[in-house]
């Protein structure tokens, strides 16, 4: 895989107000005229989460779409809750869907997605995803959230960017963060 649309990591406005609200509690203002762009420093803090522990973080549906390889190929996204349409990609960018029968689909025990194509192959290939770790803010792992609101205060107070970010941020993330060692796939 090797593309992902529509689903970069941001909070919906529910989790938005709840994560503004724990971060200015951290960093201890009361006022709102700089929730905006605090708002945007927890969407900075959030993709960096996710790109650390290799995780969606909070679901979201997505399309993703790759170039074509023999036999199984995992989706970059996870955990996978559901793998929708998959469509041939032509070079002008006009997707077709493909038929059921051309292609494998499989969900993991570990939540990772598959993809195999069957018979003739595409060059590329586009699939809409459902993925996360938790429905929304409140749901996700005291410590992510945690690491995640850490990030966005120390960004808001070192806009000068002079320092590294906190130890702490990265020592809250270690335990959920996902390692790959082999390359397995499906049977």
């Amino acid at each position: 895989m090797d593309d992902a649309t529509n689903g970069a990591a941001a909070l919906d406005e529910d989790d938005r107000a709840l994560a503004v609200a724990e971060t200015k509690s951290v960093l201890r203002i009361g006022a709102d005229d700089e929730d905006e762009l605090i708002g945007t420093l927890l969407d900075s803090a959030l993709g960096v989460a996710e790109a650390f522990l290799g995780l969606v973080l909070i679901d979201r549906t997505m399309t993703l779409r790759c170039r074509v390889a023999r036999g199984w190929e995992r989706f970059p996204a996870t955990p996978v809750s559901a793998i929708g349409d998959v469509a041939a990609v032509a070079p002008d960018g006009t997707t077709t869907p493909l038929p059921v029968d051309a292609y494998a689909l499989e969900i993991d025990s570990d939540g990772d997605g598959w993809i195999r194509l069957v018979g003739t192959r595409p060059a590329i290939v586009a699939a809409t995803v459902s993925a996360g770790l938790a429905a929304d803010w409140n749901s996700l792992p005291a410590a992510i959230r945690q690491g995640i609101v850490m990030l966005a205060a120390y960004l808001y107070d070192r806009r000068d960017g002079a320092d590294a970010p906190p130890a702490a941020v990265t020592a809250l993330w270690r335990p959920f963060r996902r390692m790959r060692l082999d390359a397995r796939v499906p049977a």
